[in-house]
């Protein structure tokens, strides 16, 4: 993956590059402010960037605000927000043109390195991968016309833990049901909001994903 970096802390801009360099990636570019993001995603077309949400001047959603521009300037362009807070404003904003290749992932809940690579991979080609932590927050602006709400409260559980980039074999793992029952699940909820089979299998998992997080 050709990679762009976006953090103002100089220790974990540096670390950042030297992990992915070790597993593979091409860090195209590393900068430290949300201007020089911008710039960089237009130059560059990176497969992903990692990005910081509070960054100069003002420290406060920076980052967020920058990678919602470098997404209207590079329409879909893959952002992994990495982060040691929630912001939500500027997350809906990401969310909010339906593409894609969007993750929000926490530095100090981050433990295990393959399974961020593997985040990185599943935003790269287009899914979503979000914290628990951050889902949370984004449901509580939950909406009063909400589009799940003809969804049954064990729909609601695996569409959240699709929210957090599991596949089905893991979702079944972890509410201790089967692989069949999981798929059952999901074709539901796909029914539900209005998801039709032509739009593929991915497609439709990643605007499940949107309209939970959104909703």
């Amino acid at each position: 993956m050709r990679v762009v970096v976006a953090d103002d802390a100089v220790l974990i801009r540096s670390g950042l590059i030297r992990l992915l360099e070790e597993f593979g990636c091409e860090v195209v570019d590393a900068v430290g402010d949300g201007d020089a993001l911008v710039k960089s995603v237009v130059a560059h077309r990176p497969d992903i960037s990692v990005v910081d949400v509070r960054m100069p001047p003002g420290f406060t959603d920076e980052g967020l605000r920058a990678a919602v521009e470098a997404r209207r300037r590079v329409p879909g362009s893959p952002i992994m927000i990495l982060s040691q807070y929630v912001e939500v404003s500027y997350a809906d904003d990401l969310l909010a043109d339906a593409r894609g290749a969007v993750g929000y992932l926490l530095k100090d809940r981050v433990a295990d390195v393959d399974e961020f690579l593997e985040g990185l991979r599943r935003v790269a080609s287009g899914g979503t991968v979000f914290d628990p932590q951050v889902v949370a927050q984004l449901m509580v602006r939950r909406r009063r016309d909400d589009p799940l709400a003809s969804l049954t409260p064990r729909e609601r559980e695996v569409l959240g833990l699709m929210a957090e980039g599991k596949s089905n074999p893991a979702i079944g793992r972890q509410l201790v049901i089967t692989d069949g029952a999981v798929e059952k699940h999901v074709r539901s909820i796909f029914n539900k909001l209005g998801l039709y089979a032509d739009d593929g299998d991915q497609h439709r998992r990643v605007l499940a994903v949107l309209a939970y997080l959104r909703s």
